[in-house]
């Protein structure tokens, strides 16, 4: 049985990850006014950072169409996948989700896919996404990756310290965090996305306390399985990465750019870091 991993582009994995791994992923539309790009394949998550700098209007995100959904399925049924499970960001978050389901519907006698809200975003997802693909890699069923990854969803961690609070407000992702819209303008917010919303996790006076935050966060959580840090063009991710010290050292530690997708509604600065609790 061959099972293929199908995914959305805020998992913001590598193009390495995402080669070496053989996952597909179905891109959302960034949107800057008039202006419509294709993630990943029209706008680099670096010149998209960019552009949001330059540019007097926020962008927004549109999800994928289920065609998009429904030609990934049917191309890799195509190529001998007996099975597909296509591993989403946050359904609480984005329609992309629904789109994938009517994917799989509008699929079914085709190809067996399996449609599963990871609950996460960003480096989360990645987690999640990358552990399905190993297991397909192992030769896993679909009924067994899915109940891998749900077990995985209770023990993958997402918190982030936010830059500007302008981007959640404008994108209406804010949540249940609508009482840092009363914060002073220099308090640095912090979030937890673990439930798969936007939730209020406390809020520092200063950048750099907001770094020390996160790192206690990690710290707190004790022995870690995987450590992803993600961060949206932030100009102080050596100092956050180096501030982790020897607590991650033991453990696989990734550090990347987080992509237009979530970069859209978290705004530029971000730092976030995702982290599996051990067993």
């Amino acid at each position: 049985m061959t099972v293929r991993i199908v995914t959305d582009s805020s998992c913001d994995l590598s193009a390495s990850e995402i080669e070496h791994h053989q996952i597909t992923v179905v891109p959302l539309t960034i949107r800057f006014g008039h202006e419509e790009f294709t993630d990943g394949a029209g706008l680099s998550a670096e010149n998209f950072y960019q552009k949001m700098a330059a540019s007097d209007e926020l962008p927004s995100t549109a999800a994928p169409a289920p065609g998009a959904f429904e030609a990934a399925f049917r191309d890799l049924a195509a190529a001998g996948a007996s099975a597909v499970v296509c591993v989403n960001l946050s359904f609480a978050l984005s329609a992309t989700g629904e789109s994938a389901q009517a994917a799989a519907r509008a699929t079914a006698g085709e190809v067996d896919v399996r449609v599963v809200d990871s609950g996460k975003v960003s480096a989360g997802l990645g987690i999640m996404v990358k552990a399905a693909a190993a297991a397909a890699a192992a030769g896993h069923s679909a009924d067994e990756i899915e109940a891998q990854l749900a077990d995985l969803k209770d023990r993958v961690f997402i918190y982030g310290v936010l830059d500007t609070l302008e981007n959640l407000k404008r994108g209406g992702r804010i949540g249940a965090a609508q009482a840092l819209l009363g914060s002073a303008l220099s308090i640095k917010p912090c979030v937890d996305l673990t439930s798969g919303v936007v939730e209020e996790a406390g809020k520092q006076r200063t950048r750099g306390k907001a770094r020390k935050w996160l790192t206690a966060q990690i710290a707190q959580a004790g022995e870690l399985e995987h450590l992803a840090v993600a961060h949206g063009a932030a100009d102080d991710i050596d100092a956050f990465v180096a501030g982790l010290g020897e607590s991650p050292a033991h453990n696989p530690l990734t550090v990347g750019l987080i992509g237009p997708v979530v970069g859209t509604h978290a705004g530029p600065g971000v730092i976030a870091a995702a982290f599996v609790a051990a067993a």
